[in-house]
């Protein structure tokens, strides 16, 4: 046995292993409260919260299992759910999504809006990228009519880590790469760190707030754009199902849902229309419940 076999047996020696019932337990309190899917994650679970429970001096995950359900410490679950999915965030991500909200969407969305507001939902937000991104395609398409408008989008998410990074706006040169070189001089400013931060008139067009997804929608108006991408690929198809239901309720007539292009919507268990890839409107009238 050569020197990295020995080391990678050692490594996966010290993986604490969780029992049968144990992660049924896990992957169901999962499942119910965030509709994250863990039944093909054992080893993942093993490998990424092993760590977690040496710091806490727990030898099983049933003693980690009792410190969630006891405490409901929001910072704990959190952090598990941090763990065991991937907070993937950048910009221009899926670009063709933003050409088609630039050329097709918002020229009808002016059309039809008489009141000149929108309402723009980024559901799963992460880091803030895909809210940002939003924000700058729209000042591109109105321009100086934008002063005319309320563009004011809410962004949410589980993680108050990742909230906290998008309100402030702020992210590395390697982040920002793939914007195009005159929105990042248009729409960010360097800090003496060598770090950029999102102007402030965009930062204001962009309202980050904690949410659920599995929890009930409680809003005071149905939203003319819904972004969720690369969320849903955590979710089995029942509870994607029904959080695309969900979405459609709170959907405005003509209004949009995009999704990330590695998932799909079954065109048998939803009322919207398919447009174009990753791409749905509902094309009746709004009757939220």
């Amino acid at each position: 046995m050569d020197r990295s076999e020995n080391t990678s047996g050692m490594a996966k020696s010290h993986i604490i292993r969780i029992t049968d019932q144990e992660f049924t337990t896990l992957a169901n309190y999962v499942k119910d409260n965030y509709g994250i899917d863990l039944t093909k994650k054992r080893i993942l679970i093993e490998s990424r919260l092993t760590p977690d429970l040496r710091r806490h001096g727990f030898t099983n995950f049933q003693q980690y299992i009792d410190m969630l359900f006891k405490e409901k410490s929001e910072t704990e679950i959190v952090n598990l759910l941090n763990k065991l999915t991937t907070n993937l965030s950048y910009f221009m991500r899926e670009n063709e999504h933003f050409n088609y909200l630039f050329s097709q969407v918002l020229p009808y969305l002016e059309r039809t809006r008489t009141n000149r507001e929108l309402r723009i939902w980024s559901a799963g937000c992460s880091t803030g990228q895909e809210a940002y991104n939003i924000q700058m395609v729209i000042d591109e398409y109105f321009g100086a009519r934008k002063a005319h408008w309320d563009t004011t989008m809410l962004a949410t998410d589980i993680s108050m880590r990742v909230l906290n990074k998008g309100q402030k706006g702020i992210y590395t040169a390697d982040e920002l790469k793939d914007l195009p070189a005159n929105w990042k001089s248009k729409y960010t400013v360097a800090l003496p760190d060598g770090t950029f931060q999102i102007i402030e008139a965009l930062r204001k067009q962009v309202i980050f707030r904690p949410g659920n997804l599995m929890e009930p929608f409680n809003f005071k108006k149905p939203f003319d754009l819904i972004f969720c991408r690369n969320v849903m690929i955590y979710f089995d198809e029942q509870t994607k199902a029904e959080l695309v239901n969900k979405f459609y309720n709170w959907t405005a007539p003509d209004g949009y849902l995009f999704i990330g292009h590695s998932e799909n919507i079954n065109n048998l268990r939803t009322r919207y229309t398919y447009i174009q890839p990753a791409i749905y409107q509902r094309r009746d009238g709004f009757n939220a419940h």
